[in-house]
């Protein structure tokens, strides 16, 4: 297993996801324990170190399943995290009840890491309102033993990430953000990556594989990679590329079952990042993965819009959107939107079209992402 250096620790670059336990049937709450317990135990004797749980994972089952599972080991032999639950607005004003109850769920005295979960569009204002004193409450528990490292997820945008930076910034211990080949450009994860190290501030990854959606690629691309690497998997390429980047401590995958633990330990027993070869190839694939509505954010359309709706964000949102097929986070984002700037409130009326430089049908756009969200 490689390991990484933060601060006094030796954390395993690999660490063991709780969001994406082996269920019962296929329902999401119900864990199936006896097959956790034994992927924890693998883990384990494999050198993971590093256990990563959260409030709302498995409907709230996750901190208790991992709390029992964990039990059975030694304390010092592990390091836990779970995050405090800031994408539910109802939870502003109980960070002291859930803290407390998150402590029992996983049988600890203390969390190892703890983070403001999921920095976004739709929280960053109450996180950062003094009134719910999240962040007072947070550096209390930190100072009382209770929380060893404090810091933040961020699924939001690149300017939400810098606001919450310049008022906690000097606080934050680590961050974790969703990081891998295809959000490199598309979600902003490169720009996220040179902020945090503006900030000297540690990188931990979440969604490496994209929800899995990297574990496999066309026959085309495939044949890309394999010509460069004939023996690296293919989901092996997305932790190759993160062990490229300088300053990832922790990689994080929610990993299922046992066969993907086994696979992904093994791409860990090494550390081999790519040439510039291998890079390029596969930002290049990255790139015709995407092929989103080629949108450069001049902000030409914005002046002409009578509604006084964001645009370029709005095209951003969709490209997520449609590529993801679904998925939370442009209805997170929008959740921060007033109904008057959705992409509903779009008359068509084109006049943002006959000026933009890449003669996008925005108008069509916008209709289409309005009925994808119903």
């Amino acid at each position: 297993m490689v390991y990484k250096e933060f601060q006094d620790l030796k954390l395993s670059a690999l660490g063991m996801g709780a969001m994406r336990l082996p269920v019962i049937d296929g329902r999401d709450e119900e864990i199936d324990e006896a097959a956790t317990a034994k992927m924890v135990e693998y883990a384990f004797n494999q050198g993971i170190n590093y256990f990563d749980t959260a409030w709302g994972y498995h409907a709230g089952n996750s901190e208790l399943v991992m709390g029992r599972v964990l039990s059975k080991y030694p304390r010092e032999k592990f390091y836990l995290a779970t995050k405090f639950p800031g994408y539910d607005l109802e939870n502003m004003t109980k960070v002291e009840e859930i803290f407390d109850k998150q402590l029992e769920k996983c049988q600890v005295s203390y969390f190892d890491f703890y983070l403001f979960h999921n920095v976004c569009e739709m929280n960053i204002n109450e996180y950062l309102d003094e009134q719910y004193g999240i962040y007072d409450y947070l550096m209390k528990q930190k100072e009382r033993g209770r929380i060893h490292h404090l810091g933040f997820s961020v699924h939001g945008s690149y300017d939400v990430m810098k606001r919450f930076l310049d008022a906690y910034g000097k606080d934050m211990e680590f961050c974790q953000i969703q990081l891998n080949y295809v959000d490199w450009d598309f979600q902003e994860a490169k720009a996220k990556v040179d902020l945090l190290n503006e900030y000297k501030i540690p990188i931990w990854v979440m969604e490496p594989l994209r929800g899995g959606m990297l574990a496999s690629l066309s026959l085309e691309n495939e044949q890309k990679l394999t010509a460069l690497r004939p023996k690296e998997e293919i989901p092996a390429w997305a932790f190759r590329f993160l062990q490229s980047i300088p300053n990832v401590v922790v990689t994080l995958s929610g990993m299922s079952n046992y066969e993907q633990l086994e696979k992904n330990i093994h791409t860990f027993e090494s550390e081999n990042p790519l040439n510039k070869e291998e890079m390029e190839t596969l930002l290049g694939i990255a790139d015709s993965m995407v092929n989103g509505v080629p949108c450069t954010a001049c902000r030409y359309c914005t002046t002409h819009c009578p509604q006084g709706i964001d645009i370029p964000s709005m095209l951003k949102l969709y490209n997520e959107h449609k590529f993801t097929g679904g998925g939370f986070i442009a209805p997170m984002a929008l959740m921060a939107v007033p109904e008057d700037k959705l992409p509903s409130a779009c008359v068509g009326c084109r006049s943002c079209e006959a000026v933009c430089p890449q003669q996008i049908k925005i108008s069509e756009k916008l209709a289409d992402f309005a009925e994808m969200l119903k």
